[in-house]
């Protein structure tokens, strides 16, 4: 049975699965409508995601607007990443807060991220597979994001000597510059 830890941010949530490895490698059950919903994620998955990058590869930090919002499960399949989740839900006690997780080919750990998150991952190895479930399809017009290095969320991002952005996430406002905006 997985392990469903909580995090400091409600609804954040870190999924530790069971593994069974032997001399042929090993199995594990990446997602269980049942057992989710009997820990508290009872979400319907609509569609399946997954992103290659290199090393400094800075994805992120993005999030769907109403009614697109969408609840994220994610994990790296391949290599390491450093999973990043700002609580953007203005009515929450830990609104602008943020959650930042290790997740790899090796821990197997996959994070439950709900709605009224923002999200973003740095990739660490030399190649990462990120793979996500959403619970809502991709609309682009509902689409926002939060600058990447906003000094407010005092995210301690690991020092790499090239991180690597699209122009879109260079051009994100800051998290005081949506604070206001009715998102969440």
């Amino acid at each position: 049975m997985p392990n469903f830890l909580k995090t400091k941010l409600e609804g954040l949530i870190i999924i530790e699965p069971s593994v069974f490895t032997d001399d042929r490698g090993f199995f594990m059950e990446t997602y269980s409508k049942k057992v989710f919903a009997e820990n508290g994620i009872d979400i319907e998955f609509v569609q399946d995601n997954h992103s290659q990058s290199t090393k400094g590869v800075f994805r992120g930090l993005h999030f769907q607007k109403p009614p697109f919002a969408q609840d994220k499960l994610v994990r790296c399949t391949r290599g390491e990443v450093l999973d990043v989740a700002v609580d953007i839900r203005q009515d929450s006690p830990t609104f602008g807060q943020h959650e930042a997780i290790l997740i790899s080919e090796e821990n197997k750990r996959m994070v439950f991220i709900p709605q009224g998150f923002a999200h973003a991952f740095l990739v660490l190895s030399d190649i990462a597979d990120f793979q996500y479930k959403c619970s809502n399809f991709y609309n682009k017009e509902s689409e926002g994001g939060i600058l990447w290095n906003d000094p407010e969320l005092k995210i301690d991002w690991p020092q790499i000597e090239n991180i690597i952005l699209s122009e879109k996430d260079k051009l994100w406002p800051t998290l005081s510059e949506i604070k206001n905006q009715e998102i969440f």
